[in-house]
């Protein structure tokens, strides 16, 4: 490894934040700021593809030769696997979004109903479980 592994990222980091500065101060005004954000992010997906493209610029995935094996049976169950997982994660960050703040709200007002709203949260968070466990027997069935 060189030392330049090291620097560059950032350099990346730095030439991405400082601009910002002033808007993350409260410097600029509105019209400024969405234009500076935007260019900004612009800017971050733009870095992201470069760094994709020259880390993959040698990788034998995109040599001439280059032979993927597996199946379409396959590809597809990660991609279920991926999705049982993934969408199962946001219905349960979506649970316990709505469960929480009702949750502390009834242990404000009574101490005793802890056990109780403590219940629902769980319930929203083991939707999450659920999907990593059928997208761990799709994994197992490849």
């Amino acid at each position: 490894m060189s030392i330049l592994t090291f620097i560059l990222p950032a350099i990346v980091v730095i030439a991405l934040t400082l601009p910002l500065i002033k808007v993350f101060k409260g410097q600029v005004s509105k019209k400024s700021a969405k234009r500076r954000l935007g260019l900004h992010i612009s800017g971050f997906v733009a870095g992201c593809g470069l760094a994709l493209t020259l880390a993959f610029a040698n990788s034998p995935v995109f040599a001439a030769g280059a032979s993927i094996t597996g199946t379409m049976a396959q590809g597809l169950g990660f991609i279920g696997a991926a999705l049982a997982t993934g969408l199962s994660a946001l219905g349960a960050g979506i649970a316990v979004a709505a469960a929480a703040p009702a949750a502390i709200g009834a242990f404000s007002e009574n101490a005793e109903n802890f056990g109780k709203s403590l219940i629902f949260v769980a319930l929203g968070e083991g939707v999450a479980i659920y999907g990593l466990l059928i997208s761990i027997l799709i994994i197992n069935n490849l």
